[in-house]
């Protein structure tokens, strides 16, 4: 089943410590049901020096997001919106807001 949440989807996560905040989708795991979101759920990764990588540390990355606590922000009016699909006249496939009824 396709998800309603794409890469480069601009989303707000609706729980957890990050609420309330907007990213953009960096990759989508559709079989796992998650997402990586920009700058949302940090997660801490504790590297050694190696050839590569000369300095050694904690490196701080996002961590993935369930897809039931992101919401897709429509691009018109602004607001976190449900979304249908509909098809186009040219045949492809698209997503409507059901809040202003904008296509995106």
């Amino acid at each position: 089943m396709p998800t309603k949440i794409r890469r480069d989807d601009l989303v707000v996560v609706l729980t957890g410590n990050d609420s309330g905040k907007r990213g953009r989708v960096l990759k989508v795991f559709p079989d796992k049901k998650t997402a990586i979101v920009q700058g949302i759920n940090f997660r801490k990764k504790h590297t050694r020096p190696t050839k590569m990588r000369q300095q050694g540390g904690v490196l701080e990355k996002e961590g993935q997001i369930q897809l039931s606590n992101l919401k897709v922000v429509c691009p018109k009016c602004g607001r976190p919106a449900r979304t249908s699909t509909t098809l186009s006249a040219d045949g492809k496939r698209e997503r409507i807001c059901k809040k202003c009824g904008e296509m995106f």
